[in-house]
């Protein structure tokens, strides 16, 4: 079993400068008493927030924290004292020469006794992504939502028991974690290790000259500090889910996020031959506000499956899916759940001609109408009643259009756009036919 994260108190002298007869009184602490991760969904970063419990002497305590084998940065490495913070002073935290993924803290204490520490880092290699489950009721009129946080944990680290937080927003990294969880020591090399110190960690001569360059590197080193720049933060938001997890690495795991019942939808298909072909395309549309017994907090961006409840026990029918992005407080939503085959709309054009020519003074023709007769017909093959938009694009904004037969609501988008809006029945069919005449030339002036 590797050995992870795992911090060790010396109570007698640091463990990288052994008494003479080479005995160190070492102490295996508990495990973690708490641990939180917050995860970032926009960059590969976890911050993770441990309490333990340290037993301290009085005087010099020598702590060492070791991070092999995960994605933790060592140069985030952060320790507070819960209580007892004015007998106990942090000095240093170091990165001893020859000794990799581990570091010593030295901390003076003026007390005796168990101290509750909280130890926090930066790490890599856990990620999320929001899941959503919709379930339409059988009128297709209200749906019940549940929310899901998929945690992934490829960090190298084990985390029992956490508690999980997840932040939407967008954070940029002048470094990555993983790269610089990955180097060689803990604040990198501005230039290639010389050869005498590669001598001196495969233990031959030249120890001490090797000692000489590494603390001049290391100066270099300490002189380009890691910087992390926040930006985007209207938009940043922080999700807790309730209870704890335990999330092994190497595994993912589906965590509940929330389950409401009963938000009022609305279903609408839409035709629009210039966006969606031919096809009939479906939408489910709601709003994140109280009335919908949402808009506590905006919703993440995530992927919906939509099913339908066919009022029958464990019986139900799969409706779609939809990846959308954030969704603020008091923001309507539409979800394009895909093409469908059981609703049906087919425009024909049953006549065309060309009217009222106007002539130049050399003969030319300078205007003229263009007339074009259409058949919408919209079938309903479904056994729930259903509102149709069909939407008509002119590409021009010099036209008359009359209307006859069941269009339902019929609106003018823009200039050159219209918008018919139908209520049809379970299984029903409706037809109507409109009359568009474009002007061009003088005929549009």
């Amino acid at each position: 079993m590797k050995l992870k994260s795992i911090l060790f108190i010396a109570l007698a002298l640091s463990i990288f400068s052994p008494p003479a007869d080479g005995k160190v009184d070492l102490v295996t602490l508990p495990k973690r008493d708490n641990v939180q991760i917050t995860i970032y969904n926009t960059a590969d970063l976890t911050l993770v927030r441990e309490q333990r419990s340290l037993t301290l002497k009085t005087g010099m305590n020598n702590l060492q924290f070791s991070w092999a084998n995960t994605l933790i940065d060592p140069t985030s490495l952060d320790m507070v004292p819960r209580l007892h913070g004015e007998k106990i002073d942090i000095l240093d935290l170091t990165f001893p020469q020859r000794v990799r993924n581990a570091g010593l803290w030295h901390v003076k204490s003026q007390y005796r006794g168990k101290v509750p520490v909280e130890i926090s880092y930066l790490t890599s290699g856990l990620t999320w992504r929001a899941l959503y489950l919709g379930t339409l009721g059988k009128d297709e009129k209200i749906m019940r939502l549940r929310g899901y946080v998929r945690v992934t944990n490829n960090s190298g680290e084990d985390y029992e028991n956490a508690q999980v937080r997840v932040i939407v927003g967008k954070i940029n990294l002048i470094d990555k974690i993983a790269e610089l969880a990955r180097r060689r020591y803990p604040y990198g090399s501005p230039r290639p290790v010389p050869p005498i110190m590669m001598k001196a960690e495969e233990g031959g001569a030249g120890m001490a000259e090797a000692k000489r360059q590494f603390i001049r590197a290391e100066k270099l080193m300490m002189a380009r500090p890691k910087e992390i720049r926040k930006e985007g933060l209207s938009e940043y938001f922080l999700y807790t889910i309730e209870g704890r997890e335990t999330i092994p690495n190497g595994w993912s795991k589906r965590l509940p996020s929330f389950d409401i019942d009963e938000i009022p939808v609305l279903n609408l298909y839409k035709y629009e031959r210039e966006k969606y072909g031919d096809q009939v395309v479906r939408f489910l549309s709601f709003k994140n506000d109280k009335a919908h017994k949402l808009g506590k907090t905006p919703i993440p961006g995530g992927i919906l499956k939509v099913y339908r409840n066919l009022g029958k026990p464990a019986l139900f029918s799969y409706e779609g899916h939809s990846r959308f992005k954030y969704i603020p407080v008091d923001e309507d939503v539409e979800l394009n759940l895909g093409p469908v085959s059981n609703v049906i709309v087919k425009a024909t054009l049953m006549n065309y001609k060309m009217d009222k020519f106007l002539f130049d003074d050399k003969g030319s023709i300078s205007g003229w109408d263009e007339i074009r007769q259409f058949q919408v017909e919209i079938k309903n093959t479904r056994d729930v009643p259903i509102r149709v938009e069909v939407t008509r694009n002119f590409k021009t904004s010099y036209w008359d259009l009359k209307k006859s037969g069941q269009f339902g609501h019929y609106e003018k988008v823009d200039k050159d756009t219209v918008k018919f809006t139908l209520n049809l029945g379970m299984r029903e069919t409706k037809r109507f036919h409109y009359i568009l005449t474009t002007h061009h030339g003088r005929r549009a002036r």
